[in-house]
């Protein structure tokens, strides 16, 4: 939804649910580590971080790695 939102190509979005099933906090810094592993994420690049929880709480960030 937030990349649909923000107009963002479905293949630029990452996720490992389907993976991993719901691990909370730990959800981003794994997506990150596989994206890492698998040189999808490059210095200098941009990322837009979107994390949503229990009780609709949720967070996000943009950084250049």
């Amino acid at each position: 939804m937030v990349a649909s939102s923000l107009g963002i190509p479905e293949e630029k979005v990452y996720n490992n649910i389907q993976k991993f099933g719901n691990t909370s906090a730990a959800a981003i810094p794994i997506l990150l580590d596989e994206l890492i592993e698998m040189g999808r994420i490059q210095p200098g690049q941009l990322l837009c971080m979107a994390g949503f929880g229990s009780g609709f709480t949720w967070g996000s960030s943009i950084l250049r790695w």
